[in-house]
């Protein structure tokens, strides 16, 4: 029996699309979409209405590369943040684990990436020359490099160091607590606390 046709193609294209996320396999994917069909009326069918609403709606910020409905986004727009303190991240994902951690209330900075050489991501692949730009602003006074510990993130600090050393800015990186090649965005809020209160200077 031909097992790749039980379902209508509908409920096939929703499988195929879920196995596209991050940790997602085919079988994780068809229990998934199961539950959300068992519970159309109270999952499937708002879940599907807030994602189509988000993706009409969805901007990315051209101040940090942060993703928001609005523009400038949420955090850039708030006024009770630290505006002299930029904490600049791999991924949103990373904002994301900074933010549950709640340790600090500056604005960020999302690169969109690392440096890959291999892959073929550079500098102009990623969202530093606004990084400079905002660090020649004379209300910032700290950089923090809160790049995950491996090690093209490491050497994206590098460059990022290097790139800044012209800019009259102190520039800090997450210290204790975060074990080299780990990812933020797996890391309790606990760590990631520790981490950024006891954050060191990068001496140029």
């Amino acid at each position: 029996m031909n097992t790749n046709n039980i379902n209508g193609p509908e409920i096939d294209r929703i499988i195929q699309l879920m196995t596209r996320l991050p940790g997602l396999g085919r079988r994780s994917a068809r229990k998934a979409t199961l539950e959300l069909i068992k519970r159309r009326s109270d999952l499937l069918i708002p879940l599907a209405n807030a994602m189509r609403v988000a993706a009409d709606r969805l901007i990315d910020c051209p101040k940090c590369g942060n993703i928001d409905t609005v523009s400038p986004c949420t955090i850039c727009a708030d006024k009770q943040r630290d505006s002299g303190l930029i904490i600049v991240v791999e991924e949103i994902a990373d904002l994301w684990a900074l933010e549950r951690a709640t340790a600090i209330k500056g604005l960020f900075h999302v690169l969109g990436g690392h440096l890959s050489p291999l892959d073929g991501i550079g500098p102009d692949q990623l969202n530093i020359t606004k990084l400079i730009e905002r660090a020649r602003d004379s209300v910032v006074k700290e950089i923090i490099l809160a790049l995950n510990l491996t090690v093209e993130g490491q050497s994206t600090a590098h460059y990022l160091v290097d790139s800044l050393k012209e800019v009259d800015v102190k520039i800090t990186q997450l210290a204790h607590g975060v074990p080299m090649g780990g990812e933020l965005d797996y890391m309790d809020e606990g760590t990631i606390a520790a981490a950024i209160q006891l954050r060191r200077e990068v001496l140029l």
